[in-house]
């Protein structure tokens, strides 16, 4: 059996320097680049595959992939930034949520007052008409 060994980090604080280092590398330095590329890439692909889930049923599959390919830099730019401010804090998160929200609704509040002015048009037409 191998005894511990107790050293020195650079830190100053105690490493247990027998135990194996997690992952492809034994320096875990690079371990943790290589886990934070994975990750980065893996998100990277998964919203690039919600957000054409989100476009497909209305757009079609090709247009779909069009619109999210060819955003202009604000757009990348300002969805960054607002994730950034949703993922750092609390409040943050409260923030953008708000707003995400406030959004939502008014979109929602807006869909529903033209389509009662298009019923309105119409019932108003069909009255004039008898």
């Amino acid at each position: 059996m191998a005894r511990k060994r107790k050293t020195q980090s650079a830190a100053g604080t105690e490493v247990d320097a027998t135990e194996e280092v997690a992952g492809p590398s034994p320096n875990p330095l690079t371990n943790l680049l290589l886990a934070d590329i994975a990750m980065r890439a893996g998100s990277y692909i998964l919203r690039d595959v919600v957000e054409r889930g989100f476009l497909k049923g209305r757009y079609g599959r090709d247009t779909a992939k069009d619109i999210v390919s060819n955003r202009s830099l604000k757009q990348t730019a300002t969805s960054f930034a607002v994730a950034k401010v949703a993922t750092r804090s609390v409040p943050g998160a409260v923030l953008v949520g708000t707003g995400l929200v406030t959004k939502l609704l008014f979109d929602r509040s807006q869909k529903r007052r033209k389509a009662k002015r298009i019923g309105d048009r119409k019932l108003l037409k069909q009255a004039a008409d008898e």
